[in-house]
């Protein structure tokens, strides 16, 4: 929202910088952005006047003039506009100004007559597009003054981010409430009298409202012998200041009134409404209708419109139509101020890609009962600037009355929420200004809601306009009272905690989250293979390669890892907690949701600094990776089994916990991985939240005592042909049994080349720690352990040690 400052202090003496003032509205929740000075270009511009005139010898179109600007002697200026006259005011720039278009005015000569300056027009000004001659001043304009302070242009304009519930605040009348209320200033409206054509017969328009729920109110008053003109010489250049751009005296006084109270309104060319009346309804479905900007709009039974007796006449609340456009030719207007239901009026805006500074209004919501006081303001100013006659009567059906909402207040529970002790009369004050009505009884209050705030319903936001005006930023941090809630303690730990601590995990394994859109492509999942079926198209798509929900977290990693490759790193570890989607037509939703941990591993192991050997990660990275997660939540080691067939992974591994799959992981295809950008093994993990989530409910944790004497470690060595396992020799050194046995684990796998003289096969190193709980192991019952696990070995497994 653009707010002049002189426009405001026409309705509330403030006489402070615009600094301050967007700071205290800032502090008020309507942040500032930006302070534009709109004629700061022309502020050199001054005004001169035009002694002597005559037409330039050499020329048949130029003049030279005499001109006055306050230097204290006549200045020789060559113009060549048509409407240049001796004894005219103008706008003068001197040598050496520069013109808002870059242009720096110079001494000059003109078919060899001297120039010493320059007569301008309003576009040369960058006042308006008008070009067809100079710019004419009052006569009262005072010679060598400022064109700026001549005019009394709007020399400062705040530009205000408004929220979407603060509708009252799109105006310069609720600017105005707002800084009144924070500076404890009068707040006054000047008035504008509408004078009817007593001798005059009566006009009324007949108005139909089909859909009594889509529209509230609509009122019109018809303005008679109108004479399309330019509108004075102020109003056009307020208007600009805003960055609305003039068109003429009936547009511009519609344009005036939206942003100086809040109320969109319409004009008609009455002469061209046939039938003489007004119906609103929707339109009807395919139905086509040429908005004012030329284009056709082909609309649905969801758009409501403003018809007469034939046809539509406008696109209620958004755009008016072709048909009906005021044009130099109009003499009889009506004009329309009337409240749609915001909804109705944000989805055809939205459908149609049609946005407005009317429709901007009516989707947040507008005051009703300034509605018809808006409508009798404009046909003031319309009668003043265009000449013409009000008639009397008022057209007007309003199905849905505004009804105020009643609200309870306590200010006792106002400083319990804020936190803060507030006095009463600070809380009576507070809501009075903001034109509330009060009515104390005792320590609940009712509070009145006013009519340009249609976000005030309830206590709580009493509650926070009385903070909001104290200042929350002046209220002191003060940390709350921590109770411990025995029966919450033992209440199931939440998805937000569960997901919070699988984050935290991932972060503390040294891996990077990534955070990716839920919408993929259909080509991204094409090409990796996976199956169209369940999938989930997008039917307005932020763009062709988000066209679909992911059904799989893998697309948006790889393409992390592309992104990070392109940037030179040589190393990746990326985990993402995200859900995946599937079509589900026995949903409410007609989706269904997974939560997913990914798991991304790629390229160096650690980064290039001593003392780390240089090394890629690999598929035990991955597996450890999978594994430290299962032992976090307190699951048993898990099984991996390798399946027959993946669309993206090979080789690809089956996790299963329990007995229960709770995901894959693997190395993602070398041509796949290639398309990436990716030189060496990438290697990919998808995990089941949902599985892991109920395994880790039913898990029961067992604690240990922490172990006192020293472990005993040897190595055992074993041959065996490449049908072995690992896991076949892991499983049966568990299933041994052997009290002093702690733990197994393979330490190193190595693999002979193939050749003559060279048995096929691998060696397979096994580290077995030995560990006694109520003394210190001997080495020699150390040895005679590990002789028997040999000897176990060789004779179940049929390896050689």
């Amino acid at each position: 929202m653009l707010l002049s400052l002189s426009w405001l202090r026409e309705f509330t003496p403030y006489e402070g910088t615009a600094e301050a003032l967007g700071d205290r509205l800032t502090m008020l929740g309507l942040e500032l952005e930006d302070i534009q000075r709109p004629y700061d270009a022309i502020s050199a511009i001054v005004v001169g006047y035009v002694a002597e005139c005559v037409q330039h010898p050499d020329s048949d179109h130029l003049h030279c003039c005499k001109v006055d600007a306050g230097q204290g002697e006549l200045l020789d200026i060559v113009c060549g506009a048509p409407n240049v006259a001796a004894g005219q005011k103008v706008p003068v720039a001197l040598v050496g100004t520069r013109l808002p278009d870059g242009t720096v005015i110079k001494k000059a000569k003109l078919r060899g007559a001297p120039s010493f300056g320059m007569i301008c027009s309003e576009r040369e000004l960058g006042l308006t597009e008008d070009h067809s001659g100079i710019m004419v001043l009052p006569d009262s304009a005072a010679v060598g003054a400022r064109l700026v302070d001549v005019l009394e242009l709007d020399r400062e304009v705040l530009d205000i981010s408004i929220t979407p519930n603060r509708a009252d605040c799109l105006s310069v009348l609720g600017l105005a409430r707002e800084t009144a209320l924070a500076f404890n200033l009068p707040l006054s409206v000047p008035e504008l009298p509408l004078h009817l054509d007593a001798n005059g017969p009566e006009a009324i328009v007949p108005i139909e409202i089909t859909e009594p729920e889509l529209c509230w109110l609509y009122s019109g008053r018809v303005i008679s012998e109108i004479k399309v003109a330019p509108s004075p010489m102020r109003v056009r250049h307020r208007l600009h200041a805003v960055g609305v751009r003039p068109i003429s005296n009936i547009v511009d006084v519609t344009n005036y009134i939206l942003f100086e109270c809040g109320q969109p309104l319409h004009s008609f060319d009455l002469d061209k409404l046939r039938g003489g009346r007004i119906v609103v309804k929707p339109a009807r479905e395919g139905e086509k209708f040429v908005t004012l900007d030329g284009q056709e709009r082909i609309l649905t039974s969801r758009d409501l419109c403003i018809c007469d007796a034939e046809r539509p006449v406008g696109l209620a609340g958004v755009m008016g139509g072709l048909n009906t456009e005021i044009t130099a030719e109009s003499r009889n207007v009506f004009l329309e101020s009337a409240v749609f239901r915001p909804g109705a009026i944000r989805k055809t805006s939205r459908r149609l890609g049609l946005s407005s500074e009317a429709s901007y209004r009516f989707e947040r919501g507008i005051d009703q009962q300034r509605t018809i006081w808006a409508l009798d303001r404009a046909c003031a100013l319309m009668a003043a600037f265009g000449g013409g006659v009000v008639r009397r009567g008022l057209s007007i059906e309003e199905p849905r009355p505004f009804v105020p909402a009643r609200i309870a207040f306590r200010p006792a529970r106002a400083d319990a929420l804020l936190g803060v002790r507030l006095s009463p009369e600070f809380d009576e004050k507070t809501l009075s200004g903001m034109g509330c009505a009060v009515e104390k009884d005792g320590d609940a209050w009712r509070v009145e809601q006013p009519s340009w705030r249609p976000d005030l319903t309830r206590e709580a936001d009493l509650i926070e306009e009385v903070g909001r005006v104290h200042g929350l930023d002046t209220i002191p941090p003060v940390l709350p009272p921590v109770q411990l809630d025995l029966a919450r303690a033992a209440e199931p730990e939440s998805r937000y905690a569960f997901w919070l601590r699988l984050k935290h995990w991932g972060a503390g394994l040294g891996l990077n989250e990534a955070v990716n859109y839920s919408f993929v492509g259909h080509k991204d999942l094409d090409h990796l293979g996976l199956p169209a079926e369940g999938r989930i198209s997008i039917m307005n798509p932020l763009s062709a390669e988000q066209d679909a929900l992911r059904t799989a977290l893998a697309p948006g990693l790889l393409q992390d890892l592309r992104n990070n490759l392109a940037q030179g790193a040589q190393g990746l570890r990326l985990f993402e907690l995200a859900h995946v989607f599937e079509a589900d037509p026995d949903s409410e939703t007609t989706a269904h949701e997974t939560g997913m941990l990914g798991i991304l591993l790629y390229g160096a192991r650690h980064d290039t600094a001593w003392p780390h050997a240089e090394a890629d990660m690999d598929y035990a990275d991955l597996k450890g990776v999978v594994e430290h997660l299962l032992h976090f939540l307190h699951l048993p080691a898990p099984v991996c089994r390798q399946a027959e067939t993946h669309p993206f992974l090979l080789p690809c591994v089956e996790v299963l916990v329990e007995g229960r799959r709770v995901g894959r992981m693997g190395r993602v295809k070398p041509a796949l991985a290639e398309d990436f950008h990716a030189r060496k093994a990438v290697w990919l993990a998808e995990l089941n939240l949902e599985v892991l989530r109920e395994l880790h409910d039913r898990a029961v944790i067992r604690f240990a005592p922490l172990p006192v004497y020293p472990p005993v470690r040897r190595d055992i060595t074993v041959m065996a042909g490449p049908e072995l396992k690992v896991g076949q020799v892991l499983d049966h050194l568990t299933g041994l049994g052997l009290p002093l046995l702690e733990d197994a684990v393979l330490v190193d796998c190595f693999e002979p080349q193939g050749g003559p003289g060279v048995e096929a096969g691998r060696n397979l190193t096994f580290r077995l720690t030995f560990r006694h709980a109520g003394r210190t192991l001997k080495d020699a019952e150390v040895d005679k352990e590990r002789e028997k696990v040999a000897e176990s070995l060789v004779k179940n497994l049929g390896v050689r040690v």
